[in-house]
């Protein structure tokens, strides 16, 4: 019995151009995969697990055109840690990293997983919270704060309380990204200065 290959009008095998085919279908596939690793990479904070200030400022941008379009309900939570130059000048600065990272441990559980969790800067976190008020938000950072203080950083044997200043702003249509985050910071620092 004869066997018979198809062959294309390029005269090329038709068994050979689907293996090229499903060969390209997995390149394609590893160079995808590499990407998203890449852009995660990107777009996650150099000490913690969090999100970076440059994911914090594009989900942001989102959500202030959502607001703008559909009136949704979305605030940020601008958070200090307390504290952290005497943690510095104490225990040192891998104290104050091992400090930070607790933090961020407890605010990465302590939201819900479409909340947006960042660490923009220093001893600064944000958190972007979609379809939630401020008193929501406000009671659940009470909340959080309590879980901090019942969950001291250990430095050297030393229970060491830390503390969060905070300060909520719901953000507006008219906003720019620069505006919201302004306007959070101010809310935080008048809390600082209060305490």
């Amino acid at each position: 019995m004869e066997h018979y290959n198809a062959v294309h009008e390029n005269g090329q095998n038709v068994d050979e151009i689907v293996q090229q085919n499903a060969a390209l279908g997995s390149e394609i596939n590893r160079l995808r995969a590499q990407i998203e690793a890449l852009e995660l990479l990107v777009d996650t904070d150099t000490l913690t697990p969090l999100a970076n200030r440059r994911a914090f400022t594009r989900r942001l941008e989102f959500e202030i055109g959502q607001t703008a379009r559909h009136q949704t309900k979305t605030t940020i939570a601008f958070i200090d840690v307390n504290g952290l130059k005497k943690i510095n000048d104490q225990y040192g600065h891998v104290a104050g990293d091992t400090a930070l990272c607790h933090v961020a441990d407890i605010l990465q559980c302590s939201f819900r997983a479409t909340d947006l969790v960042a660490r923009i800067g220093g001893d600064e976190f944000a958190v972007i919270l979609d379809h939630a008020g401020e008193e929501a938000i406000a009671a659940r950072m009470e909340a959080l704060g309590h879980c901090l203080a019942d969950s001291p950083l250990d430095l050297e044997g030393t229970p060491f309380p830390i503390s969060l200043a905070w300060g909520l702003t719901a953000i507006r249509g008219d906003d720019s990204v620069e505006s919201a985050i302004s306007r959070a910071d101010a809310v935080m620092y008048r809390s600082k200065s209060a305490n």
